[in-house]
This record gives structure tokens, sequence and C-alpha cells, in this order.
């Protein structure tokens, strides 16, 4: 059912964080997992028991320092553990889907809490200002279509801002947000919530008629920017001068895209064993080969592997490029590269948690086209 939220003195957080109260104290879940105010001002994800608490909750900052479906995945992945709802990004919920489908995690206990989510300003960007910048989600929701200053890149080319299979959804786009916005909640929940309409741009049953226009633009948008990131990045990854080895020639190999990656999961990484702990002669023996050995070494094998293994499953958060140091265009190149992988599989990642990853299902009949 959809119910409509009230705001009340134009204090949308306010209402928000009512919703999540609501839910807290419901009998559905025992801890909420959602961004929370520290002290300082940072936004951080935080499993909170104590409804009163979520005074300091803040899904509207455009803030986004972690991926949490990696956080969640962890709390998820073994028994004994409670019943967690999960308040998300459209990115963050397409993450925890694919490390369901890979094992990584279990949805059995979880409460899905989508919040429409208009974009993200880079970690440090935000944290100049974060009382002011706490408060620029209006300005994002307002013109979705713009690119403030400091804004991500994975955002500003982001064509699912919106994740509508979700247990709860709080639909922001499309609503006044100084009145009020609808809430899409199971029947479970339903009883007490009230449904109803706050004007006219609502439908007979509830559908904000204005939302589906708004995202429809956004996502046309977003889209042909991406369409723009793709022509770029491939052009420049099958360039004979540049190439893959050219965009990541500054790479130092500091693995903090790998950290911060939530498909990435192997619990023995190939790349934090001993593996490339070369002996020192080794180095000197392929320098002597060649003439020269660029240093550190082993950094195309290194995003190589990482294409390998996670390509078909990267849902384009970004948080690859927001942390590196050297400030390669990593998650242009995995969005492509996976966007091509993806299409010859013809997977959408992050949105049924039934299908099976392409890679570990088997079916007589594929690739009938290259032959017997």
């Amino acid at each position: 059912m959809r119910a409509f939220i009230p705001v009340e003195d134009g204090n949308t957080l306010k209402a928000v964080q009512g919703v999540l109260r609501r839910l807290l104290e419901s009998d559905l879940i025992d801890a909420l997992m959602v961004p929370m105010r520290t002290p300082a001002g940072a936004i951080t994800p935080t499993l909170v028991t104590d409804p009163a608490l979520l005074d300091q909750a803040d899904p509207l900052a455009p803030a986004f320092p972690v991926n949490s479906a990696r956080v969640l995945g962890w709390m998820t992945q073994r028994e004994p553990r409670g019943r967690i709802g999960a308040v998300m990004r459209s990115c963050e919920m397409r993450a925890m889907i694919e490390l369901v489908k890979l094992k990584q995690a279990c949805l059995d206990c979880v409460t899905l809490i989508s919040v429409d989510c208009a974009g993200t300003l880079q970690t440090p960007a935000y944290q100049e200002n974060a009382a002011g910048n706490a408060e620029r989600w209006q300005e994002l929701f307002a013109q979705p279509d713009g690119q403030p200053a400091g804004l991500r890149d994975a955002c500003w080319m982001c064509e699912k801002p919106v994740y509508e299979k979700a247990d709860v959804v709080l639909e922001l786009f499309g609503s006044d947000l100084s009145q009020g916005f609808q809430v899409v909640l199971p029947d479970s929940l339903a009883e007490g919530w009230g449904a109803g309409e706050s004007s006219a741009s609502h439908s007979a049953d509830g559908a904000n008629s204005t939302r589906a226009r708004v995202l429809e633009e956004l996502v046309a948008l977003r889209s042909g920017r991406l369409k723009e990131v793709f022509s770029e990045i491939r052009g420049r990854l099958h360039d004979d001068q540049e190439g893959m080895a050219g965009i990541f020639a500054a790479c130092i190999r500091c693995h903090n895209c790998m950290t911060v990656c939530p498909i990435c999961y192997c619990k023995t990484c190939l790349f934090k064993g001993p593996v490339f702990d070369h002996e020192p002669i080794q180095f000197m023996q392929w320098a002597e080969r060649k003439g020269a050995l660029r240093l550190p070494s082993d950094t195309m094998l290194f995003h190589l592997t990482r294409l390998n293994h996670m390509a078909l499953s990267c849902v384009g958060c970004g948080m690859c490029t927001s942390v590196c140091p050297a400030d390669l265009p990593v998650g242009r190149v995995f969005r492509a590269v996976g966007d091509s992988v993806q299409s010859v599989f013809d997977y959408q990642p992050g949105y049924n948690p039934e299908e099976m990853l392409p890679l570990v299902a088997f079916q007589e009949d594929e690739w009938q086209e290259v032959g017997q």
C-alpha cells in the first residue's frame, strides 16, 4: 500500500526520521542500519536499536562514505543474526542483491528500505562544509539534472536513481518535499499508516504521476551522459597509443578501489598474499630483460584480475573512483567494460535475487550461434 507522509514546518528530514522510527518500533525489525550524523557532522552507516537516537539519522544528506552493502553483507552472512532494516540508496541495494547471488549475504533477515537518491558529493567536498552540505539534498532534488560542485562522477551519470523493488520505498522524486511524500509499505505494516494523496498529481491508485515524469526525464538525461562517457572511455581503451595501460599508468596499486568495492569479496585475495612479494633480484632481472621496469609492478594484472572477477556484477556505485589517490577513472572503465559483458549475457545486475549469475548458470543451448 501507499501512505502519504505529511511534512510539518517544511522539515522533510524530521518526517523521514518519523517513518524510520515507526519502522523500528514495529515488530518487523530489531535494528535499523541507517546513515547517521556524528557529533563532528560526518555521515556514517550506523546500526540503531534505540528509536530515540534516530533524531540523528540523516539518509537525505548527500554523503556517501561507503557502499553499505559491504557492511550489511558482513552482518548477514552467518547465523545467528538479528532482523535488520537497511536504509540504502539504489546502488547499495543492487550491490546487496549481487552479494546474495554470490552467497556473500542473506536477505532472509533483512527489510530493505529504499530512499530515492538525487546524487551525492565527494566525501572531502562534503566534509569541508558538513553543516551546509547536509541541506544540499534540497538543491539536488529541486534540480536533479544539474551537476553541482563536488557531485560524484558516478552520480552525475547514474541512470538508476531509485530502487522500487525494496520492501519499503520512500518516494521523494516528484513530490513537494516541503509538504510531504509517499511511502510504499508492505501489508504487514499497512495498518495504522493511512493511505492518501496530497494533490491532484496522484492517480486513483495513489501513484504519483509527477514522479514518473521527473524520473523519465532524469533517466533520459543521465543515460545520455552515460553514453557519452562510454564512448569516450572506450575510445581511450582502444587507442593504440594509450589503451588500458595508459589509463592506469599512474596507478600505485594501493588497493583502495578493491577495498571499497562492494562486489570484491574473496576471503583469500591473491593480491593480499605472498604471490607478489617478489625477491629483490627478480626486479633487477626484469629490468635487465626489458631495459626498464615500471614500479610498482603488476598494476595492470591487478586491474585485469578485478575486471575478470566483478565486471558482470558492477552496479556503478563509483566508490572506486572516489577513493583513488591518483584520480584515475576506475569507475568509468569498470562501468564500460561491465556494460559490455552484461550486454553479452543480457544481464542486469542487482534486480532479481532469484536470477542466477550467467557465469555459474549452465544452459545446454547457450552459445549456439558460435557453433557446436
